[in-house]
């Protein structure tokens, strides 16, 4: 991900004699101003910057062990006195430093001499090499670090003898030769001669209480630990800072709504809602009686709701928000469902409108496909509040699109949309209502992170009736004996589905393949009416297919993830999944999810290359042992991390630098703290303000609520 550059003004009180933690970097002893540019490309541009540009990983060189009881293939470090230097020159020139400590003689070995390297040693001095330990008529080191001991310019073991860090590095930083050593020598004369400047906003009870260490005591050891155990202890308290500013962002956000009354007098639920319960085909469940009524009681209270409804796959929160929706309009105000996809929108419109016909409520359309004469209309009728109710995609953020008095807003797979775009459709209204939702269930630790300011309802359990699936996994050489199968389905009057992957890098070559698919297969099923469906067809001709296949007048739908969400169709018995390495668990779930809609036995066969690794065959196969979303999500963020789970990097999440997601107790415990400081005792922001300026990418998610 490419560094954010800030410029960085020089203020009068900055410069060589006076050193502070926000002083431009090149005034630190070492750096000047060609290095200072190679380091503000990747972010570094204050010396506190340097100070958290923390180590990518660690070398435990602290096991020093005699030239005599070396091992050939072992990694460690020898001190000895240097007992010969000299250049041999056969067929390429090599540069050999012999190493004497009483116990025996060790060769280190440089190939390709930098001209720099043979004045760094002299006959007698003392000197420690890490590296590992090959044979070559002799014992020796090839390309060891080193440092001379006892050199003050060496800085007492910063490359050998120790748990050493290693830094991210670019070119950049290499041709400036600071590369992980050159980190090193400027970090280490930092916290060597500057230690003062850093202050610690946590008073000692608090951080006693909080079980973590001193802050300069953790800015020292992750970047030069005694031990691999300190140098985690060390970013744990530093990802505990990242992780109390963000949860303190959220939960301000969340005080502010609670501090913020609102106008608008809701009544309790009355004769539209218990209508639109009684037109249902089916019973609300346990769970979504519970969900609505966390809804109702939200709406209800003096501060507009925030809230983010989960529901596995197939759980019904569809008809959860259409009840939310009848609510808001049964008490004059406009209700507007956005979703991400034009198949998802679709299947929304359909759904809503049937149920919404029977309430005589007309429901608007707005997507990117939406004809002008239609979208004209459906704006006059939002504006002047003739049209109540709506649904539509991103096509709703536009500057035309005004309401006359929005009142509630639904953002449905509310993780496919930045954190400002849910905020731009809300403020269309004086004073929305949110019930943001997601299919995909969430792990607590995301949902602390990401959904902090919201407040949280879970429907767990499916409605009745809805037929058991059953997964397996296959790999392409029983793909004959797949298609088999999928013949005696279709052949039995049922619908199936096959999935390949289209994914952005690839996407050309992925769509190329996909089509190529679709035309063997309607070979292979020539009886079967099948039609292919994929995010670059035009939106006419999206609905056209999804429409043909949910009449039931095509058999076969094939398909790329654009079908993840949206296409509901009870007599669709077969999900089969190209490919199906490549995707994640979540959406491979959300896939499955497609099928077993109706009261017949469902499958979803996941297919994949013989020769996948075993961690990706055992990613699969365990999709066919477990069938609860929350735990496959669990499973999925901790296989491809917080970076791909659910594509978050590119929808809004806050993009933490030292925190990680599997950090739970820490989030926990940062989460604990935020509640007791802005709700217990009431304490002002401004007490952390140094702590939300450190972090301050999280601080913009204020700007958006």
């Amino acid at each position: 991900m490419p560094v954010e550059k800030k410029s960085v003004a020089l203020p009068k009180a900055y410069g060589p004699g006076k050193l502070e933690l926000f002083s431009p970097v090149q005034y630190l002893k070492g750096v000047g101003p060609e290095r200072a540019k190679a380091l503000n490309e990747v972010g570094v541009l204050t010396v506190e910057d340097l100070l958290y540009y923390l180590p990518r990983r660690y070398l435990d060189r602290s096991r020093v062990v005699k030239i005599a009881d070396l091992k050939v293939g072992e990694e460690v470090t020898v001190i000895g006195n240097v007992l010969d230097v000299r250049i041999v020159r056969r067929r390429s020139a090599r540069f050999v430093v012999t190493l004497h400590d009483g116990s025996g003689y060790l060769a280190l070995v440089w190939f390709n001499v930098p001209s720099f390297l043979p004045n760094y040693f002299e006959r007698g001095m003392e000197v420690a090499a890490s590296g590992v330990v090959s044979i070559y008529g002799t014992l020796q080191m090839t390309h060891p670090d080193f440092e001379i001991v006892g050199d003050p310019e060496e800085q007492k073991f910063m490359h050998t003898g120790r748990v050493i860090p290693l830094y991210p590095s670019t070119a950049g930083l290499k041709a400036r030769r600071l590369d992980s050593r050159g980190m090193r020598r400027l970090v280490f004369d930092l916290l060597e001669k500057h230690s003062g400047l850093v202050i610690d906003f946590w008073q000692k009870p608090e951080l006693e209480k909080l079980a973590l260490p001193e802050l300069s005591w953790a800015l020292k050891h992750v970047h030069f630990p005694e031990t691999v155990e300190d140098a985690e202890r060390a970013r744990g308290r530093l990802a505990f800072d990242e992780l109390f500013a963000l949860e303190l962002v959220l939960l301000a956000r969340k005080r502010n709504l609670q501090l913020r009354p609102k106008e608008r007098v809701f009544r309790p639920p009355g004769g539209l809602v218990e209508k639109f319960y009684s037109i249902l085909p089916f019973q609300l469940t346990a769970g979504q009686n519970q969900a609505l009524a966390e809804i109702f009681t939200d709406i209800l209270s003096p501060h507009p709701m925030s809230r983010l409804l989960q529901g596995d796959v197939g759980s019904g929160k569809t008809a959860v928000a259409a009840a939310a929706m009848a609510y808001a309009v049964e008490n004059g105000s406009q209700a507007v469902l956005m979703a991400p996809t034009e198949v998802l929108v679709e299947q929304h419109y359909r759904t809503l409108s049937g149920w919404f016909s029977k309430l005589e409520l007309p429901l608007g359309l707005l997507t990117g496909s939406t004809p002008p004469g239609e979208k004209k209309k459906l704006l006059a009728g939002l504006a002047g509040g003739e049209v109540m109710a709506a649904v539509g995609t991103h096509a709703l953020l536009e500057p035309t699109v005004e309401f006359k008095d929005l009142g509630l807003v639904v953002v449905d797979e509310q993780h496919r949309f930045g954190v400002s775009q849910r905020g731009l459709l809300k403020r269309k209204g004086k004073e929305s209502e949110l019930l943001a939702m997601t299919a995909t269930p969430i792990p607590r630790s995301l949902a602390l992170t990401a959904y902090g300011d919201l407040d949280m309802s879970v429907i767990k359990e499916l409605p009745a009736g809805r037929a058991s699936i059953v997964t397996a996994y296959r790999t392409e050489e029983k793909k004959p004996e797949i298609w088999n199968f999928v013949q005696t389905e279709l052949t039995k009057g049922r619908q199936a589905y096959v999935v390949y992957p289209v994914i952005e890098e690839s996407e050309k070559s992925d769509l190329k393949a996909a089509k190529a698919e679709y035309e063997n297969l309607k070979k292979i099923f020539s009886e079967f009416p099948a039609g292919l469906l994929h995010g670059r067809l035009s939106g006419k001709d999206k609905i056209k297919v999804m429409e043909g296949f949910s009449s039931g007048r095509l058999k076969l739908l094939v398909a790329t993830s654009v079908v993840e969400v949206g296409l509901d169709v009870s007599n669709a018995t077969l999900m089969i999944v190209e490919e199906a390495q490549r995707f994640g668990l979540a959406q491979l779930h959300q896939l499955r999810g497609r099928v077993g809609r109706g009261a017949e036995k469902s499958y979803c066969i996941l297919i994949s290359p013989a020769n996948i690794s075993a961690t990706a065959q055992a990613r699969l196969e365990a999709l066919t042992k477990e069938r609860d979303g929350f735990k496959i999500a669990e499973l999925d963020l901790e296989l491809r991390g917080p970076g791909e789970f659910l594509g978050l990097k590119q929808h809004g999440f806050p993009d933490l630098k030292i925190a990680r997601l599997d950090d739970f107790e820490l989030i926990r415990r940062a989460r604990q703290k935020g509640e007791e400081v802005l709700f217990e005792k009431g304490e002002p922001v401004s007490r952390f303000a140094h702590l939300l300026r450190r972090w301050g990418k999280s601080v913009t998610l204020l700007e958006t609520s």
